[in-house]
């Protein structure tokens, strides 16, 4: 069943690769969605796609930087829940 992953990273998650490193993760498993810095030092991901497919994603996502990583905050929604079609995976800006 395809769901959506809406997540909050804080740490030190800026300035070392993580958006690119997320985008990369979510391209090899077919999730699509966006992740983007924001101004308070955070990063702020939604992805979609199957639910096995999004808890993978958080996984490798949070073993790949768990040393810069402070906090997770993620809240599970069912797909669509937000306006527009996630078509691929995008570093927005």
């Amino acid at each position: 069943m395809k769901k959506q992953l809406h997540v909050y990273y804080s740490g030190r998650v800026q300035g070392i690769g993580f958006r690119y490193a997320v985008q990369e993760i979510a391209g090899s498993l077919k999730v699509s969605g966006w992740v983007k810095n924001l101004s308070d030092g955070r990063v702020e991901v939604l992805a979609e796609a199957e639910e096995s497919a999004l808890s993978s994603f958080l996984e490798q996502v949070n073993q790949r930087f768990s040393r810069y990583i402070k906090e997770v905050n993620a809240e599970w929604q069912p797909a669509g829940s937000q306006p527009g079609e996630l078509h691929d995976f995008q570093v927005s800006f």
